[in-house]
């Protein structure tokens, strides 16, 4: 067994040990939206885990009041809160913060809809938990944002890499490795663009099934390419990489259209929040990628022993998460 082999498998078990974190952008999100002059609706939504709703709260900015009652719903594992406040003038040039975060090593992402259409969107982190609301977000805001937003998605989202692995696992040879890493990011990115323009419009939750189950094609394609003998005709996945990658990346790319559409786009800027979005998307999986294939070859230079059964426990490793992802997805559909 080659030594990249080896420290692919490797890499596929430490994925495995990582809790599954597909699609999750942002711990918890504060968003406001502006129904009138100087009134908005607020969204609250924290993680339970942790114990991060016990600790994080956001503060009212100064010059704004709560208008109305607050209402708290539980979500799967998050807490949910609404209400109203309202800021004379409105909240720009004010500053909102959360209190607690600085306690924490998690983000809030920050997300503010204006009346006329405007938008502005922040991270908010243990070392900067506070922001002035900008008059209008400008362009060099909207791009540190969504590229942040995309390297975040891709390297959180656990399926996303097991993906992008089985791959790795299975491609042999630079040049198919990279034809089949570019046209999973050109199908991507078209679905990406055209769900999030309006152009296409598929339910998440089938997405999201059928996104476990291309990766469980892959772990299938994985474990039976290992158990053919020597001289045996290579599987479709081997033959065609850049065929399969393509054909699943369409899917994918929806899946990262529905993760995007929870954050939304400044309505100014929708182009350019979409563009660096992507472009944060590639960047961590390119990443991914570089790091995979540097580790392989320092573990090719060591020649550390691998058990020679890992290849296939890999395979069936892959297999067994997908399969769970697949059956809880395809209930959710119902």
């Amino acid at each position: 067994m080659s030594g990249a082999a080896r420290l692919l498998i490797l890499v596929t078990v430490s994925l495995l040990a990582l809790p599954a974190l597909a699609h999750r952008l942002s711990p918890a999100y504060l968003g406001l939206t502006e129904t009138s002059p100087g009134v908005y609706d607020v969204e609250w939504k924290v993680s339970i885990p942790g114990g991060l709703a016990d600790v994080l709260e956001p503060a009212i900015p100064e010059g704004c009041r709560v208008d109305g009652n607050v209402r708290t719903y539980l979500v799967s594992d998050a807490r949910l809160q609404h209400g109203v406040i309202a800021c004379d003038g409105g909240i720009a040039g004010r500053e909102v913060s959360i209190d607690g975060l600085r306690a924490t090593d998690t983000d809030v992402l920050l997300r503010i809809a204006f009346a006329d259409g405007s938008s502005f969107t922040h991270r908010l982190v243990p070392w900067a938990p506070a922001v002035t609301v900008p008059e209008r977000a400008g362009a060099g805001a909207v791009i540190s944002t969504y590229l942040v937003l995309g390297v975040e998605h891709i390297l959180l989202g656990i399926d996303h890499l097991l993906f992008v692995l089985a791959l790795l696992l299975i491609v042999r040879g630079i040049g198919r490795l990279v034809a089949t890493i570019t046209a999973f990011t050109v199908a991507h990115s078209i679905t990406l663009g055209a769900a999030t323009l309006g152009l296409a419009n598929v339910p998440s939750a089938p997405v999201e099934a059928t996104i476990a189950l291309s990766i469980l094609f892959l772990a299938t394609e994985l474990a039976r390419s290992r158990a053919a003998p020597a001289g045996a005709p290579e599987d479709l996945t081997s033959r065609f990489p850049w065929l399969v990658a393509f054909s699943f990346g369409l899917l994918h790319g929806f899946g990262f259209a529905g993760a995007l559409a929870e954050v939304g786009l400044p309505q100014h800027a929708v182009p350019l929040a979409l563009l660096f979005f992507n472009v944060g998307v590639e960047i961590g999986q390119l990443v991914f990628v570089a790091v995979v294939l540097a580790l392989a070859w320092l573990w090719r230079r060591a020649d550390l022993p691998v058990p020679g059964a890992w290849p296939r426990a890999a395979a069936y490793a892959v297999g067994t998460i997908s399969a769970f992802w697949a059956i809880e997805r395809t209930a959710a559909v119902f």
